[in-house]
């Protein structure tokens, strides 16, 4: 019998107890990087914040997304989950930043090495069809139960779509603007700067708004190792089998999911 999982459980054992101070170091920088933004929106007014995000999603999406997002806000304000919509807010966004700082470089590097391409599409195939709660398993042998290691595999989860969207995006660049552009003598630089990137950017904003999605499901299921948010409302209402508390849990997930969903998409349709 072929035991792959001993072998892999070996290296991540071996990984934990040989860079523990390493991993001790992140889990507090990271940790106080995360209170840190979620204390800035915690100190935001409700009712500042939902006009300005009704405002937004009005520009980006028109009048009828604004009206749901002041009206959806205040609901979730009414049902008492502000501060836990906050906290779920901070970890997505959060995410979402680090996966595009990550992500975005390694999709233009992927397009420019085929060899680096083919190393990671069947990575990224694969990673995209493994099952979330994987990405707990190491996240927690690293960095133990909390928010910092629901944020790390969030932002690995998170990571794939930008990467592929990237590199797509630079590859559908037409062949014949970058001939004219090299015929009118522009540098390497200035060819990625002032054409490919440009072009490229609609795709790498529909990778951002796929990044946005898939880290707020994985904060969500994150919330089984303590990551907080609304979340953990929903896995109280399932685990203490108080249904309300899970439906209204719900509800404000979903309410969050589909402001950041229309607001991206606003964002790709208008720039």
């Amino acid at each position: 019998m072929i035991n792959i999982g001993h072998y892999i459980e070996v290296a991540i054992e071996w990984l934990a107890e040989k860079g523990a101070g390493f991993f001790d170091v992140w889990n507090v920088y990271v940790e106080g990087v995360i209170d840190s933004f979620q204390l800035v929106l915690y100190a935001i007014p409700f009712y500042v914040f939902i006009s300005l995000t009704a405002l937004l999603a009005w520009w980006k999406s028109g009048k009828g997304m604004g009206l749901f997002t002041l009206l959806g806000l205040l609901l979730v304000w009414g049902m008492g989950f502000w501060k836990e919509t906050m906290q779920t807010l901070a970890l997505v966004l959060f995410s979402t930043f680090a996966a595009l700082l990550i992500g975005v470089p390694l999709g233009i590097w992927t397009e420019k090495n085929e060899r680096c391409n083919r190393i990671f599409r069947p990575v990224l195939d694969c990673m995209r069809t493994m099952p979330v709660f994987v990405f707990l398993i190491p996240a927690v042998l690293f960095f133990g139960l909390g928010t910092v290691p629901g944020v790390l595999a969030t932002i690995v989860f998170a990571m794939f779509p930008v990467i592929r969207f990237t590199g797509l995006g630079m590859r559908q660049v037409p062949g014949h603007v970058v001939e004219a552009a090299l015929a009118f003598g522009a540098t390497p630089r200035q060819l990625f700067l002032k054409v490919q990137l440009p072009l490229a950017f609609p795709t790498v904003l529909t990778g951002i708004n796929q990044a946005v999605m898939m880290s707020l499901s994985m904060v969500v299921v994150s919330a089984m190792i303590s990551t907080g948010g609304l979340g953990e409302v929903v896995l109280e209402g399932i685990t203490q089998m108080k249904i309300g508390l899970g439906f209204e849990g719900g509800i404000a997930l979903v309410i969050l999911a589909v402001i950041l969903d229309r607001i991206t998409q606003g964002i790709v349709r208008k720039g």
